[in-house]
């Protein structure tokens, strides 16, 4: 599916355009472009709506989270259906739903029926839109340009988003401002269905597994499991969320900040927000510049530094001119921080667990926002709205500086090439429905008991990640050098699955354990098929 790579060392603009070389990416992102239009437009026109019909901190914060909130809750399992599922019919269904909510948003609105209660209720079946849509498009962006150009194709990913923050926020300002709220969602509604015409005329080859479609929970279940075993993608899940925890007090309140701009009203909230996306593009463009002088944690802690410089700004200035200033070094600091960290996770996850990976990543990132918007919501009730914003733009720096002092990545980073290393065991010829007991025996040098003990924490982590139910190490209390290490899967397609998985991280592993075991035979495996009674 993919073209042919681009060429080496290209010019700064060159390389960050590259992935549009590739004929299916440049339409997927021209679906994006659309999906994120519609998306702002939608925050946009509801934020605004809260601030009339309940003007509160509280109440137009909560539209933040109600905005946010279901992909916090729905990550994972969209997650679980995006990598089980055909991606493209997914992918078109999440549009046709949202296209659903926003006719029922126009609908009220026209009959003049939209409480604070239902807004927030229709912003969030939005939100579930959004929630069953993000991971499906996260796993389809890999398969559609070369591995080298994945960071520009997700800093792309990064530049529809923050263009959709102009272009809906003004399309908004305007509709609201000569035909009322209930066209911006009828607007909305049709570019919907526009992306899922787009989609529909896509045609993609869904691969086929020869054991069928993984079961539902069962995917779930694998998906936690992975990321729940890999350290890399903890310490990147952390520094999202506190980013986004703190980082959403501005983009919550910013309704309410807007109005305390010298002559504030809604073409400010929406001049603001496009100035936003005007600095997160400009920065994607040096973004390849970027990573190639700087680490990733020095590219998060700049950005991070560079938003709570924004926010504090916001905080204490009501010069629109600053003002328009602090939200254009915002933009710049969202996407260098954002796209630095999915980069990260991106490259942390192979393609059989990809949506779910990611979907867990977007629940740090929603499940941050979500609490946040609510958090600083309350603090400005407390307080002030920006006392609010600037304390959080403090605590914000202090916990990334924080999180990047105590909690670091260690070890080596994993090859996630896959692997056809050893063979799949024959089927037996009446295999029982229950679960499969794997027992791999092998005899040590006593006294490397303790380095070997060390290896198998790591092992215990591979055979989970690829969908083991429960993994042991016993030890024989007659003979401290013999070991058995116990593997136990949900039945016997859940143990071929894993023969499905294998990388090279996890070949050298194996190498790695072998190096202990004693004797000129290899370690003995035996299965046994537990019989439920």
């Amino acid at each position: 599916m993919h073209d042919a790579p681009s060429q080496p060392n290209p010019p700064l603009g060159l390389a960050a355009l590259a992935p549009f070389e590739h004929r299916l990416f440049s339409l997927l992102w021209l679906t994006w472009l659309m999906a994120n239009v519609s998306m702002w437009m939608n925050d946009v026109a509801a934020a605004w709506l809260m601030t009339s019909i309940a003007p509160s901190p509280l109440w137009v914060a909560l539209v933040q989270t109600a905005a946010t909130l279901p992909v916090f809750l729905l990550g994972l399992p969209s997650g679980a259906l995006a990598d089980t599922l055909d991606r493209r019919r997914y992918f078109l269904a999440t549009q046709l739903w949202i296209a659903a909510v926003a006719l029922v948003m126009c609908t009220f609105i026209m009959l003049d029926a939209m409480t604070p209660g239902w807004l927030l209720a229709l912003v969030f079946a939005n939100g579930i839109g959004l929630a069953m849509r993000w991971p499906v498009f996260a796993a389809l962006v890999p398969e559609l340009v070369p591995r080298q150009q994945l960071p520009q194709a997700l800093a792309l990913n990064g530049v529809s988003m923050n263009a959709s923050r102009i272009i809906g926020p003004l399309l908004a300002g305007a509709i609201i401002a000569t035909l009322g709220s209930a066209w911006v969602f009828l607007l909305n509604a049709v570019l919907a269905c526009v992306s899922a015409l787009i989609i529909w005329r896509w045609r993609r080859d869904q691969p086929a597994s020869p054991l069928g479609r993984e079961p539902f929970f069962s995917a779930m279940r694998v998906g936690w499991q992975y990321v729940s075993q890999s350290p890399r993608l903890l310490v990147v899940y952390l520094h999202i969320a506190l980013f986004f925890f703190h980082s959403t007090a501005l983009i919550a309140l910013l309704p309410l900040l807007a109005l305390r701009v010298e002559g504030g009203n809604a073409a400010t909230f929406t001049l603001l927000l496009a100035t936003m996306g005007s600095g997160a593009i400009i920065s994607a463009l040096f973004l390849p510049r970027i990573r190639q002088t700087l680490s990733r944690d020095t590219v998060v802690w700049s950005g991070s530094a560079l938003q709570s410089l924004a926010m504090i700004i916001m905080a204490l200035s009501a010069s629109l001119w600053s003002s328009i200033a602090a939200m254009f070094l915002a933009g710049m600091a969202w996407i260098a921080t954002a796209n630095s960290l999915s980069v990260s996770a991106q490259m942390s996850l192979p393609d059989w667990v990809r949506a779910r990976g990611m979907a867990v990543y977007q629940m740090a990132i929603m499940g941050g926002a979500a609490c946040g918007a609510a958090f600083w919501g309350v603090v400005a009730s407390w307080t002030d709205v920006h006392w609010s914003v600037g304390i959080a733009a403090l605590s914000g720096l202090t916990a990334v500086t924080l999180a990047q002092r105590f909690v670091r990545e260690r070890g080596l980073i994993d090859d996630l090439t896959p692997a056809q290393a050893w063979p799949a065991p024959a089927t037996p010829a009446a295999p029982v429905p229950g679960r499969v007991v794997v027992c791999i025996d092998y005899q040590i040098d006593p006294t490397q008991a303790d380095a070997f003990r060390t290896l198998m924490q790591d092992s215990r982590r591979s055979r989970l990640r690829m969908g083991a139910l429960e993994w042991e190490l016993w030890q024989d209390a007659a003979d401290p050098g013999h070991f058995v290490e116990r593997i136990i899967d949900e039945n016997w397609n859940e143990h071929l699955r894993r023969f499905d998985r294998v990388t090279a991280s996890d070949v050298a592993l194996r190498e790695r354990k072998l190096a202990f075991h004693m004797g000129e035979s290899p370690p003995k495996v035996t299965r046994f098929l537990l019989h439920p009674f």
